[in-house]
């Protein structure tokens, strides 16, 4: 049993009171008593041999009120919610309002709820088509990339003065009025001109210089930069120039062609084979493009009441992205604990980078959840079983292991929201 009321001058946020019946207690009293009577010592009785009547004698049933809660609450809430047909969002509040020893328990759960959604044309939309065309001179920049990529430094002598894109081994020491700063000074540091790699000016003023020169060059620090202590100060760097490097970049010849790709005999076939790859990147980015323009147009179609997100689903879905982030550096060996060491960012540093766009994505969730509602989808137990195999053969883990840590409501979630996506898209047209 349970009843819902929102808050005064309150859309979206209430209280759900609702009641666990005193056979629920029970059973969850009972499997609390299983799980701690190996831990209780009672004189007279072996260890784990106590029984539950003497336990309750000595302790009384409400040692194990906790623990019980802890089972049996996750299906009453869950229960409550069904039963008052809402939708909460976020992490509710729940306090108890009766625990009497013999009787039903009754609680309550301050909850936020989703906005209601109105749509708005979502099939049959029309959609700018993204431009799939690729022209001789894409195929000319990719073999190009690919040239630089196959290009040698090559030692140049004294008299050859330095351009951009040369790579220059130098000396460096930095000072600001005089005085030497930390992390101003290296040796044989290898840098090439034009990369950006140092503050503005600094490669600038090393072009036209030969190796072996002294050259004083002057500079001001950016008024962002991130150490406080130079942000904006002139500064004076004496840099010695020991080598300069240019890049000598192979014939595109039909040699060129069978280095950069074994499968190829000539330039031409080569120019053949990457202008079929820029042709799939460029149809693949085009259907990504065009899903998203169909989304968003349906979104920007439809009202969420009140015409703001509530701040519980900003958080939760900026917490939920940030959890997917480390969970996919912890598949590739990365641990939180290394990542925020490594990157020098902290939890909340994450989250900040997490909450823009936190909006969009809530309200898109929104819309095609209306819209599951709306087109009746209703995944099937088959599909289910279908979507855990496919988990289970993509993770390689045991289907079992699977089904054991995703809920059905979640697999079912995810494959509506498949269906729908595909319902939008497969109905939209190209201007």
């Amino acid at each position: 049993m349970s009843n819902w009321t929102l808050a005064a001058d309150q859309k979206n946020q209430g209280t759900l009171e609702f009641e666990i019946s005193r056979e629920k207690v029970e059973e969850g009293l009972e499997k609390a008593f299983q799980r701690n009577k190996n831990q209780v010592s009672v004189p007279g009785f072996r260890k784990g041999k106590v029984t539950k009547a003497m336990f309750m004698s000595k302790f009384g049933e409400e040692a194990l009120y906790q623990e019980t809660m802890d089972i049996i609450l996750p299906e009453a809430y869950e229960t409550a919610v069904d039963e008052a047909g809402i939708s909460p969002v976020g992490r509710p509040n729940i306090q108890p309002i009766s625990m009497k020893k013999g009787e039903p328990w009754t609680l309550k759960a301050e909850i936020t709820i989703a906005p209601a959604v109105q749509l708005g044309e979502y099939l049959n939309l029309e959609v700018e088509a993204a431009d799939t065309e690729v022209t001789d001179a894409d195929v000319d920049a990719e073999i190009k990339r690919l040239q630089d990529g196959q290009a040698e430094l090559v030692l140049q002598e004294a008299s050859v003065k330095a351009e951009k894109g040369d790579t220059v081994i130098i000396d460096f020491d930095g000072s600001v009025d005089g005085e030497h700063f930390e992390g101003g000074q290296s040796k044989d540091f290898s840098l090439e001109l034009g990369s950006g790699q140092f503050i503005p000016g600094f490669e600038d003023q090393l072009i036209g210089h030969s190796a072996g020169e002294d050259v004083n060059v002057n500079v001001t620090f950016p008024a962002e930069y991130q150490a406080a202590d130079l942000a904006g100060k002139d500064a004076l760097f004496e840099v010695k120039i020991h080598e300069l490097k240019r890049k000598e970049l192979p014939e595109l010849d039909d040699e060129f062609a069978k280095d950069v790709d074994e499968e190829v005999e000539t330039l031409a076939e080569l120019k053949e084979k990457t202008a079929k790859k820029l042709t799939d990147e460029k149809e693949s980015a085009a259907k990504s493009a065009f899903e998203d323009a169909v989304i968003t147009k349906a979104v920007d179609n439809a009202s969420v009441e009140g015409e703001t997100i509530p701040e519980a689903m900003i958080e939760e879905d900026v917490h939920r992205q940030s959890e997917q982030y480390l969970g996919q550096l912890q598949q590739q060996g990365i641990s939180r604990e290394m990542f925020f060491q490594i990157s020098g960012q902290t939890e909340e540093d994450l989250h900040k980078q997490f909450t823009e766009g936190a909006e969009t994505r809530v309200k898109t969730n929104l819309v095609l959840d209306a819209i599951v509602k709306a087109e009746g989808i209703e995944p099937t137990e088959e599909q289910v079983t279908e979507e855990i195999n496919n988990l289970a053969k993509q993770y390689n883990m045991d289907a079992t292991k699977v089904r054991e840590s995703l809920s059905d409501s979640l697999l079912k979630h995810d494959i509506a929201m498949r269906e729908v996506i595909a319902k939008i898209t497969e109905s939209a047209k190209t201007k």
